[in-house]
């Protein structure tokens, strides 16, 4: 469980490939202290739950399967790309964000960004599946990072990207038609479900 709030950039240093046919291994470079941080521990990945498999002082290596290579944009990851982190949340943290479950929904892209005075109002496109649990002042993560959509236009939603969210993740960065891993707001989830059952 996590709250959206990234807490570190990392950086891919290596990648190789893991010990099934399709799988991924990634060494991952952090400023986060390892130390504390055991073998199994779970950390949000640009918005992916992965496992730490092996550490050091100033990295962690996590192996990521086929599958969710394929759904995510964790398959385009190469050597120098930086991803969003986030510790695993404990119980008596402050959740600054909303619950995030590091369960990536699908993939979507970035379409358009504008400066609006401090801030640039960023437009992304999710894919028709998941536009429906995106809702004008709900939440959604997006690489990991939570924020609340100020208005949706079919499959296309908008947020304002404050200049510290810009400076403390990737989206300092982004470009247009860039992919981004999306994890839609779990209670939109829930209610769908309740409405297609009722239908029934």
């Amino acid at each position: 469980m996590f709250t959206g709030i990234v807490t570190d950039i990392g950086e891919i240093v290596t990648l190789t490939p893991g010990g099934q046919a399709g799988d991924r291994r990634f060494v991952v470079r952090t400023r986060h202290d390892m130390k504390s941080i055991a073998i199994g521990a779970s950390i949000a990945c640009s918005g992916c739950c992965l496992t730490v498999i092996e550490k050091g002082d100033d990295w962690f290596a996590v192996e990521v399967s086929g599958e969710s290579l394929a759904k995510t944009h964790l398959g385009g990851w190469k050597v120098g790309s930086r991803i969003n982190l986030e510790l695993s949340l404990k119980v008596g943290d402050e959740l600054g964000g909303h619950l995030v479950y590091g369960h990536v929904d699908g993939v979507g892209k970035v379409v358009a960004m504008t400066p609006e005075g401090g801030s640039v109002r960023f437009t992304f496109e999710a894919p028709s599946d998941l536009a429906r649990f995106v809702a004008a002042k709900g939440s959604v993560a997006i690489d990991g990072i939570s924020l609340t959509v100020n208005e949706v236009a079919g499959n296309r939603f908008g947020v304002n990207v404050i200049s510290h969210t810009q400076a403390a993740t990737t989206l300092g960065q982004a470009k247009i038609d860039q992919p981004v891993n999306l994890e839609v707001d779990m209670l939109a989830r829930y209610v769908a479900r309740l409405l297609e059952h009722g239908k029934s």
